[in-house]
């Protein structure tokens, strides 16, 4: 089962957890050039293997990054949200001082929000009907 796409095996557990995560900067403010975002890639990759969670897919614009991660069920994510927008924040602005020119006033560099959708597998509706046509024991 480890050989299909996505899945992988813990100690008492298969699993195949997907999220599509989306982080804006603060006041959707045009920070990052394509150095900017090649650190930010580099300093959540480091992130994602402390928690042992796979970034299968990193990208971004001037004012917000995509996240692609496979991550084990003893991961929360508002954990791992937490960690990458805290440690990528603080690393950028040591590592590049003229970050602090477009935050000067709110003092961060994310947005206090975020999106994150669960993604893959079978559609709600196939689900659905997957468990409705289980037999129930007599």
């Amino acid at each position: 089962m480890a050989e299909i796409e996505g899945v992988r095996t813990g100690r008492h557990c298969v699993f195949a957890l997907h999220a599509h995560l989306v982080f804006v900067t603060k006041y959707r403010h045009p920070v990052f050039t394509d150095r900017h975002l090649t650190r930010v890639e580099q300093v959540m990759r480091s992130v994602c293997e402390d928690f042992a969670v796979e970034l299968v897919e990193f990208n971004g614009e001037s004012d917000h990054v995509h996240l692609l991660v496979n991550f084990p069920p003893t991961v929360a994510v508002s954990r791992l949200v937490n960690s990458l927008k805290g440690v990528s924040s603080r690393r950028l602005r040591q590592e590049f001082p003229d970050l602090i020119d477009h935050y000067w006033r709110a003092r961060r560099l994310w947005s206090g929000s975020y999106f994150a959708c669960s993604v893959g597998g079978a559609p709600l509706s196939v689900v659905r009907q997957y468990i409705d046509s289980q037999r129930s024991p007599a």
